[in-house]
C-alpha cells in the first residue's frame, strides 16, 4: 500500500513539474541605431544571403581596410524570400541548406560604434557561411535546448548597413514545411 502511495506522489510531482521553454533568444549586439527588423517565414530556413561591404584601399604597397562590415541579409523560409533587411550593397555571399540542414550557431564580430563586421552562420552539418571582415568585439549565438535551431534574426539597420542584430531559437514543425532544393528537384525520398 506504501508502495502504491509513492508511486502515485512520484507520478504527481512529475505532471507538476514546469516544461521547459522550447524558444530562447540570444540578446541583440551592435550600436542599434535605427529601424527596427525581424526576419519571418513559414516553415524551416532554407537558404541565407548575407551582402558584404568592404572598403580596402593600397597606399605605398600597403593594404588598408578602414570599415568592413554587412550591409544586409536575407533568409529563405521554405521556398520563399524573406525581404531584405539593410540593404544589397557590396559583395553577396550565398548558402542554400540541405534536407535536415539548420543553422545552429551565428557568431561573428561587431563595432560598438557602428556595424556588425563580421557575420557566421554555421549548420548541424558542419557547414558555415561567413561574410565581412573579422575584426572588433566577438559574439557568439547558439540555442538555450537541444534540437533548437535558428527561426528567426532580429535587430536594427541604418541606410548602410545592419547596425545590431540577435537570434532567436525554437523548434520546427516541419509537416509540410520544404526544406531545400534537394525537394523541390524531385530527389527526395520516402522510407
Amino acid at each position: 500500500m506504501f508502495s502504491i502511495l509513492v508511486v502515485t506522489v512520484f507520478l504527481a510531482s512529475c505532471l507538476a513539474m514546469p516544461i521547459k521553454d522550447p524558444y530562447s533568444y540570444s540578446s541583440a549586439v551592435g550600436q542599434g541605431g535605427g529601424t527596427p527588423f525581424a526576419s519571418y517565414g513559414e516553415g524551416r530556413i532554407t537558404g541565407v544571403r548575407v551582402w558584404e561591404i568592404n572598403n580596402n584601399y593600397y597606399y605605398y604597397y600597403y593594404y588598408y581596410n578602414s570599415n568592413a562590415y554587412i550591409s544586409g541579409f536575407q533568409l529563405r523560409y521554405g521556398y520563399t524570400w524573406s525581404p531584405v533587411f539593410g540593404r544589397e550593397g557590396g559583395e553577396k555571399q550565398e548558402m542554400e541548406l540541405f534536407n535536415d540542414e539548420a543553422i545552429v550557431e551565428v557568431s561573428g564580430k561587431y563595432n560598438p560604434a557602428d556595424y556588425i563586421c563580421y557575420l557566421v552562420l554555421s549548420t548541424n552539418m558542419g557547414r558555415t557561411l561567413s561574410a565581412g571582415l573579422p575584426n572588433q568585439v566577438s559574439f557568439n549565438f547558439y540555442p538555450a535546448n537541444m534540437g533548437n535551431e535558428l527561426r528567426l534574426l532580429s535587430g536594427r539597420f541604418n541606410g548602410a548597413g545592419i547596425t545590431s542584430i540577435g537570434a532567436h531559437w525554437g523548434l520546427v514543425n516541419m509537416e509540410g514545411a520544404g526544406n531545400s532544393t534537394l525537394e523541390s528537384t524531385g530527389n527526395s525520398t520516402s522510407s
